[in-house]
């Protein structure tokens, strides 16, 4: 019989890679074959990265027309009419090749910013399926503006007490909907909605479309459910094995990182008290402006606990490595210990950990949610701000930020956040119970008889069924 083979093509960021590549590793975990394609840029970086590889993986690459990296300055309008022509010609190659070789590619994976691939996959006949590395409320909300309430979105939304009450999903302001459907638009607003909206119009030209979700039925139960056309399936969280259910203690790493990290920060954590330090990291793709950075050093100066603090530096460009460091770099080195990268899950489950400051992106949220640890949220743009909003008044695992009006954080609201986690009160010991829940919720959801793992069993079952 042909063993089933699944290409699994992603956008080549680091949000994107780490939950597909994980993906990858279930799925040959589970006897399937992988192909995984993104950019040359990204895979030279995994190869690096990820040491031996299964032999059920392999990787297709494209180039993205960036191939040595891409910048901040760099026309974005241009790169991504590049990668939907580069990625499309590439997949159906693939496709092509797999078929010539005796190992026919029996479903299409695919993930965020990339709903042209599903295009190429009907028009090779094999079926498709999106993996969406975002919450379902987000899906859910972005289905809802495209079907009925579009227009109250956009011409309610700037009243501060407005609120919009969505089927299935909490009460939300505008503060708590993704960024990309709120005025004023700008370019990059119009491009990712324009897309989001390209996504459901191609699973709305199936019949109950398939959409895999890095969540699992106990944190979305209601979303998951929200939209009766398509099969939303809880498929996570897409985390490394050994910080979750343990079934490969060999696996510690996604193995995909397109940044070297540190090498000292762990000696360091090694040497604090348990539950003393906060680690405050804002993910692969913000820079915050000066001003804030000076709010957040000033705010963990006050704070006066030690901290680990990711500051990303741009590799291509020297005059930002300087110009992005806050001002009291001696008195904060006195007290913390200031990092351009590191492994974010080792940080995460070390017991020296107390909270972390974090922009929300999924990724992180998962992982705060899987390691049980509570969280300062500080959201950017877009999803994150839905995500603050399910960690304080949902889950309520931690705290947001309230910004002044220009969108800056002061450095006593910051304190404030911050003592009131790490702290003895009542507060820090309702979010410490309820992050130790969903903990156990999260690793429940993928042992054999947990709801991912039987959810990914009947994905594994139907590839079988097909081939």
């Amino acid at each position: 019989m042909v063993r089933p083979h699944v290409l699994l093509v992603t956008f080549p960021a680091q949000g994107h890679i780490n939950p597909l590549l994980t993906f990858a590793k279930t799925l040959v975990r589970n006897g399937i074959e992988v192909t995984f394609s993104t950019s040359l840029y990204a895979q030279r970086r995994i190869a690096k990265a990820a040491g031996d590889i299964n032999p059920l993986l392999t990787f297709a690459a494209f180039s993205d027309g960036y191939d040595d990296g891409c910048k901040q300055s760099d026309d974005h309008n241009r790169y991504m009419a590049v990668i939907r022509n580069s990625s499309s010609n590439s997949i159906r190659d693939t496709v092509l090749a797999s078929a010539e070789q005796g190992r026919p590619v029996t479903c299409l994976v695919y993930s965020l910013l990339l709903p042209w691939a599903a295009a190429v996959a009907r028009e090779l006949q094999i079926p498709s399926a999106l993996l969406w590395i975002q919450p379902t409320t987000v899906l859910d909300i972005y289905y809802y503006y495209f079907n009925g309430y579009g227009e109250e979105i956009n011409n309610s939304s700037d009243d501060p007490s407005w609120t919009i009450q969505l089927p299935g999903l909490p009460l939300l302001a505008k503060r708590d909907l993704p960024s990309f459907v709120l005025p004023p638009s700008s370019d990059h607003k119009v491009f990712a909605l324009s897309t989001c909206k390209e996504h459901l119009e191609m699973l709305d030209a199936e019949t109950k479309p398939k959409v895999l979700v890095n969540t699992f039925d106990a944190l979305q139960a209601d979303a998951l459910k929200a939209i009766e056309d398509y099969e939303l399936i809880g498929i996570g969280p897409l985390i490394p094995s050994a910080f979750l259910d343990g079934k490969d203690p060999s696996d510690k790493d996604v193995g995909g990182d397109l940044f070297n990290k540190s090498e000292d920060y762990l000696q360091w954590l090694n040497s604090m008290p348990e539950s003393s330090v906060i680690y405050v990291s804002f993910g692969t793709l913000l820079r915050l402006p000066k001003v804030q950075m000076e709010e957040i050093a000033k705010g963990l100066l006050e704070c006066g606990r030690p901290f680990l603090w990711v500051i990303r530096v741009n590799e291509n460009s020297e005059e930002e490595k300087d110009d992005n460091k806050p001002s009291r770099l001696e008195e904060l080195e006195k007290l913390g210990n200031i990092v351009p990268w590191c492994s974010q899950l080792e940080v995460l489950t070390h017991p020296s950990l107390g909270c972390f400051v974090t922009h929300c992106g999924w990724n992180s949220t998962l992982e705060c949610i899987a390691c049980g640890v509570p969280v300062v949220a500080f959201p950017q743009w877009a999803d994150q701000g839905t995500n603050a909003k399910l960690i304080q008044d949902v889950w309520r695992t931690g705290l947001r930020v309230n910004p002044r009006e220009d969108g800056i954080v002061e450095s006593y609201e910051i304190k404030r956040c911050i003592e009131t986690i790490m702290g003895d009160g009542e507060k820090s010991g309702e979010l410490r119970e309820n992050a130790w829940k969903w903990k156990n919720s999260a690793r429940e959801a993928m042992q054999e008889d947990g709801s991912s793992t039987k959810n990914l069993k009947v994905f594994v079952e139907e590839l079988v069924d097909y081939c």
